[in-house]
């Protein structure tokens, strides 16, 4: 038995499965809940199908053909049952349903929260299927509790709340997100440059794609739970001339891999990757952590990968994946607020392959270090590491992704030139082998390794390990 959304079955994967099992004829059931509601609203034109169907399904007449009680029924009444059955069914001289044609019985729409209409066609679906059936359940998001019923794209997960009014606790944000300034100054650039599209995965409050959305109705392209899609038809919008964002988080761009590889670097296309939740997210856990997008982009010909150290630098890569037209470009950021830097009015466009040292090391007392933002983890800014690593007895590379990427490239560089083979003290700090639980971000960053003490001791470590002077760390 498998249960579904409305939301999630515009995914491309469910219909490999509905397909898969139309063939194979299991003895299985799947329940779809229909609340019309996922966390954004569903899109799509099999939304507009399942209301339709929802709304114009006999709910009567599936009853009683459920409990086997239509060759009972009174000859006109009968008859009027069978004709409504054949319509939803798809038996002889009914037209039929999507999922009909895939193979599977139908039954529904059908009353989620009536328990006696519901058990009665779950237990005639047990009773009398021989293969694969699918019951569609009509539902209300958050039924029985009124603040969550009324709340159209809220509730989806909570931390603290008033029970009574449904009222969040929030805690104040020092500094904006990264989320809703990448939704400003998207919407800003989008203003300025007419080519400017965006396209989001069923989440456009997510990815601050709304606001955008709210000012250029026409330009903001939902495609639903469908990740694979959504970067091929980024993919045929930047072959058209225009220049689309795509925003996706992380952990859900990983469904579009193929389609990345295929369809955008294959053929060189200036698709702008948006990724959101990028390192470890708290509250939602090992499934949402953006662990891997480092190491999955940058590998890829053609692919520029940048990550913004601060809300500022990410401003600034909004205007340089803009103007990038000489392939696919991804600036990753992480969820939560900023650190509370100064914004310019105006983002520029960034050297691409050009990091920066944030501040050098000095002979004073103590542990002294020299701090370098890479900004690009592809093209690597080879020059940058070659003077730090020459200049420093020891090199350390911080990054908030696993194994296999930045701190990889930097190795595979050092060891190109023959720099591994001069006595530094080299350490690349990543997230572990293994998926961490969910906890707070601190408390999961801490977990990793990567807490600012963890990361400190790993410093002093390797400075004992080279010469005593100046470290440095890049990040």
């Amino acid at each position: 038995m498998a249960v579904i959304g409305d939301g999630a079955i515009t995914a491309g994967v469910a219909y490999e499965a509905l397909n898969h099992a139309g063939h194979l004829k299991p003895r299985l059931f799947v329940i779809l809940n229909d609340n019309d509601m996922s966390i954004a609203p569903p899109v799509g034109a099999l939304q507009g199908y399942l209301n339709d169907l929802s709304r114009t399904g006999p709910l009567a007449a599936l009853r009683a053909a459920a409990e086997g009680l239509e060759p009972h029924l009174p000859g006109p009444v009968r008859e009027g049952a069978r004709r409504a059955r054949q319509i939803v069914t798809g038996l002889p001289g009914g037209g039929g349903t999507l999922f009909e044609s895939l193979g599977f019985d139908y039954v529904g729409p059908i009353d989620g929260h009536d328990m006696g209409q519901l058990l009665a066609a779950l237990r005639a679906a047990r009773a009398r299927a021989r293969g694969p059936v699918l019951i569609h359940c009509v539902t209300v998001k958050g039924k029985g509790y009124a603040p969550a019923e009324r709340a159209d794209d809220k509730y989806h997960g909570v931390g603290r709340f008033d029970v009574a009014t449904g009222q969040q606790v929030k805690v104040k944000a020092n500094a904006p997100s990264y989320t809703a300034i990448f939704a400003d100054r998207l919407a800003q650039a989008a203003a300025e440059d007419p080519r400017i599209v965006a396209v989001t995965a069923a989440m456009p409050g997510g990815t601050g794609l709304d606001v955008m959305a709210r000012r250029f109705p026409r330009r903001v392209f939902d495609v639903g739970i469908a990740e694979q899609h959504g970067v091929t038809f980024a993919a045929g919008l930047a072959a058209a001339g225009l220049r689309p964002f795509c925003a996706i988080y992380s952990c859900f761009l990983q469904r579009g891999y193929d389609r990345i590889v295929h369809d955008v670097a294959l053929q060189n296309l200036p698709v702008r990757f948006a990724i959101d939740r990028a390192g470890l997210v708290g509250q939602d856990g090992a499934t949402h952590a953006g662990s891997f997008d480092i190491g999955f982009l940058a590998n890829l010909p053609n692919m520029t990968v940048m990550a913004a150290g601060d809300e500022a630098e990410l401003v600034h890569m909004i205007a340089t994946a803009a103007a990038h037209d000489d392939g696919p470009i991804a600036l990753r950021y992480p969820r939560g607020e900023g650190v509370s830097v100064d914004l310019p009015d105006r983002g520029e466009p960034l050297a691409i392959g050009r990091g920066r040292v944030l501040r050098h090391g000095t002979d004073a007392a103590g542990l002294s270090v020299t701090v370098a933002d890479a900004r690009f983890a592809k093209p690597l800014d080879t020059d940058l590491i070659d003077r730090l690593h020459d200049q420093h007895p020891a090199l350390i590379t911080l990054e908030q992704g696993a194994t296999g990427g930045f701190g990889a490239l930097v190795l595979h560089h050092l060891a190109a030139t023959g720099r591994l083979d001069r006595g530094r003290a080299i350490r690349t700090l990543t997230l572990p082998d293994r998926f961490i639980d969910q906890a707070s971000p601190a408390q999961m960053y801490a977990e990793a390794g990567l807490s600012a003490a963890q990361i400190a001791a790993t410093v002093q470590q390797a400075a004992s390990a080279g010469r005593r002077g100046r470290v440095v760390r890049l990040v």
